[in-house]
């Protein structure tokens, strides 16, 4: 056994063991054992939302899949909420496809998400049946959830018992997110501690305590972090580990967890768990102000990678939140699970943590970097290794320059980039200029509702501008110099409050004509943040260059009154015509001179009632960008539309994703996003 322990902790083993499994990682089949044609699905349900008319599913058989069913009737609706329940077995008809990931760049992508937790296809399901399921394990998962929601503070009670966080008001949480201490509210090693701790206290052997951690584990799902913790605890309480550094023997859990899932690496959760405790057992800081600024210094890379800034306030904040959390608020809220006579003291106790929370998002310093990659995060924690190997403080100032450098290093950048954005069936486009960094946006895409029964109205809706403003971040830009409106339709401008509201604009140019309903309300907004918009100008100043509005005559039709505009940009030729029919094309080609037009931004979505012949020859693009949802039901790009595009290479945003075209020294170089 001696001998055993000696082999486990020799620096050959170790080097062998990280090899096998970074071969491991490598040669990981990452692909589904489906039949991606076949038409049935039968498995046991492991989580399910329902939101709106929306039902999404979970279900395991041999492999997870997602699969997503809209509901057909109130009453159904009704039914599944009142007896759908986890671990039920649920037979599912409909179509497999595969996950799409992110096609704004440096988005979220799906793909990767469900990739992590090995999640390869998504069902669209026309039909299902469910049976019952008597496992023992789902019943006390099931029951632990009704009981929960039947308290008043059930998002809670969700979010620190099984670390589930959708009932959690979004905007609370993202106060959460701003001020980094959302890390406080996923089931932690800090939380198991606890749960440890407890069961410590009642005199519970390491082996019953062990079983329990699985337990648990399984009631969240298996997260990393929790399985961290309970694989560390069952590895030390054998006899074989129990004289392994921490710091071997959590390497080796790191291991074992990449053996079950290789795609756990691309899980956050899996990458702030191990990276944070490694520091944690190396460095073993002392007091909660040390082990707060520890724990920010080395969680910062992979905050930096994911979210492209980091609010310099967060150390202090987490050294006032955390004790208050775990001292305090986390054990009563367990206790008054089990005394519900308690939860006014819990509200109370709430309240108090989200008015500091909120508090301090008034004050928040955001310090915006931009995308880095992975050789960034590699030399952040080489350099940080070194210090710790060393202790020579010279080291940070080194840490301190490289963050520094990567935060300017978009400064550098001599590039002009046009990027048309895949909004779905809507219009957004952004011009980014060398020498002063300009940003202008034209339109921001919108996501049309259709009139549905209030059942149907969906909870969380998820916003293209979140994605835009992510896009903006991961290019170190934090403000819109100009938002071009190009006309009112909520397509081209719907969006445009929420950005407003999120995201630092200087000025708005609305187009020509009487504004409409929706051009009005964002009037009042622009008002109430004194944001300076112009409408029907003839030309706006960007860098060296112009943009020339050549559209300003009112048909008193909405489409037939938008923006249309012309820059050259490095001797490109650039054109955006808007929604502007055939009309207003013969008025351009009759007043201006459109030839031989490099970059056209294809009218009206490539409707017919756009891009006639004799336009397209006239103008003579050697570039076409068609702005257009997957699947859409116009039947948007017109066959007719296309046959006179077939002299120009044509980029459509439901087969490319967004397109950008980067420009230096006359030379145009074109990149996709592609799903």
């Amino acid at each position: 056994m001696k001998k055993l322990n000696q082999i486990l902790q020799s620096k050959i083993f170790l080097i062998l063991f990280g090899i096998i499994i970074l071969i491991y990682i490598f040669f990981n089949n990452n692909k589904s054992i489906i039949d991606i044609n076949s038409k049935k699905f039968k498995g046991i349900i492991e989580s399910y939302k329902i939101d709106g008319d929306k039902l999404t599913l979970q279900v395991k058989n041999k492999e997870r899949i997602i699969a997503n069913y809209y509901i057909k009737t109130k009453k159904e609706k009704e039914c599944l909420v009142n007896n759908l329940k986890l671990g039920y077995e649920i037979e599912l008809t409909g179509s497999f496809e595969e996950p799409v990931g992110n096609t704004i760049p440096n988005t979220f992508n799906y793909k990767k998400y469900l990739k992590s937790k090995e999640i390869y296809l998504i069902m669209n399901t026309k039909e299902y049946k469910i049976y019952k399921n008597n496992n023992i394990f789902y019943k006390l998962k099931n029951k632990l959830i009704d009981s929960i929601n039947k308290r008043d503070n059930k998002d809670y009670y969700l979010m620190f018992i099984l670390g589930n966080k959708e009932d959690l008001d979004p905007n609370i949480y993202n106060s959460y997110k701003i001020n980094g201490i959302t890390h406080l509210f996923a089931i932690s090693g800090m939380h198991i501690s606890m749960l440890i701790l407890i069961l410590k206290k009642i005199k519970l052997k390491d082996s019953l305590i062990s079983l329990f951690l699985y337990l648990y584990s399984f009631l969240v799902m298996f997260t990393p972090s929790v399985l961290r913790v309970t694989f560390f605890y069952t590895l030390k309480n054998l006899k074989i580990f129990n004289n392994i550094a921490n710091t071997i023997l959590l390497y080796y859990v790191a291991g074992i967890l990449i053996i079950f899932n290789p795609n756990i690496i691309y899980d956050v959760g899996f990458q702030y768990s191990f990276i944070i405790t490694f520091g944690l057992f190396i460095f073993k800081p002392k007091g909660i102000i040390n082990l707060s600024i520890l724990a920010f210094i080395l969680s910062l890379p992979i905050t930096l990678y994911n979210n492209y800034e980091f609010n310099l306030l967060s150390i202090l904040i987490n050294i006032l939140v955390v004790p208050f959390v775990a001292n305090f608020l986390y054990p009563f809220l367990l206790l008054s699970y089990i005394f519900s006579f308690l939860e006014p003291i819990l509200s109370l106790m709430i309240n108090i943590l989200e008015n500091i929370n909120l508090f301090f998002n008034n004050f928040a310093i955001n310090i915006l970097i931009g995308k880095n990659n992975i050789i960034f995060v590699v030399l952040y924690y080489f350099i940080f290794y070194l210090f710790y190997k060393f202790k020579d403080k010279r080291l940070l100032i080194l840490l301190f320059i490289i963050i520094f450098i990567s935060k300017y290093k978009y400064s550098f950048d001599n590039n002009y980039y046009v990027y048309y954005l895949d909004v779905g069936q809507g219009d957004s486009s952004v011009i980014i200029t060398p020498k002063s960094k300009e940003v202008i946006m034209i339109d921001t895409g919108g996501k049309i509702s259709y009139q549905k029964e209030l059942w149907q109205e969906k909870e969380h809706l998820n916003n293209y501008s979140d994605n835009l403003i992510l896009f903006f971040k991961s290019l170190g830009i934090s403000k819109i110099d100009k938002l071009i409106l190009t006309h009112g339709d909520y397509d081209h401008m719907g969006e445009a409050i929420n950005l407003v509201n999120n995201f630092k604009i200087e000025k708005v140019i609305f187009n020509c004509g009487e504004f409409n309903e929706l051009e009005q309300n964002l009037i009042k907004v622009l008002d109430k943040n004194k944001i300076k918009y112009y409408s029907c100008i003839n030309e706006l100043n960007i860098d060296k260059n112009k943009l020339y509005f050549l559209n300003n005559k009112d048909y008193g039709n909405e489409n037939n009154n938008s923006a249309v505009i012309y820059t050259e940009l490095n001797n490109h030729k650039f054109l955006f015509m808007g929604d502007v029919g055939v009309k207003v094309e013969k008025y351009l080609i009759e007043k201006y001179n459109l030839q031989n037009i490099d970059v056209l931004k294809v009218g009206h979505h490539g409707s017919k009632t756009s891009s006639s012949k004799s336009f397209i020859n006239e103008i003579n693009s050697k570039y076409s960008v068609i702005s257009v949802g997957k699947n859409n039901r116009y039947g948007h790009p017109n066959k007719e539309v296309l046959d006179n595009l077939k002299d120009s290479k044509i980029y459509r945003t439901d087969e490319d994703g967004s397109i950008m075209f980067k420009m230096k020294n006359n030379k145009l170089k074109i990149e996709t996003c592609s799903p």
